[in-house]
């Protein structure tokens, strides 16, 4: 079993974020998950990602605030404990609309290594 406290989560930098911190809660470490990691990003209000895509899933679960999320021609507002899953390939934009910061859940695959 791997614990990692709050305290000890590291920021990370994610491409095409803006106006969003990134803390890496679990992954990319010894003893910790092998096929996927997860991390918490908080959204400023107007703050968001994309439009981009990446090769790998994810999974999204709004913590606090809401988030508003477009991918294959849809568009959601995500609230808290509302979730959604994004496939691999899928064009997707990630906006908080709101006034107040939006905290979201993470999960992802690990990337491909290059061979």
């Amino acid at each position: 079993m791997l614990v990692k406290r709050f305290a000890e989560a590291k920021p990370y930098e994610a491409p095409n974020h803006f106006d969003m911190k990134g803390l890496r809660l679990q992954g990319f470490e010894p003893g910790g998950p092998e096929k996927f990691w997860t991390g918490l990003s908080h959204f400023l209000p107007g703050g968001g990602a994309g439009p981009d895509s990446s090769p790998l899933e994810k999974v999204y679960v709004v913590l606090a605030g809401e988030v508003t999320v477009r991918a294959d021609g849809e568009e959601v507002v995500l609230k808290p404990y509302d979730s959604c899953c994004i496939g691999g390939n899928v064009v997707r934009e990630v906006v908080n609309n709101s006034n107040v910061v939006a905290t979201m859940l993470v999960v992802m695959p690990y990337p491909e290594k290059a061979s």
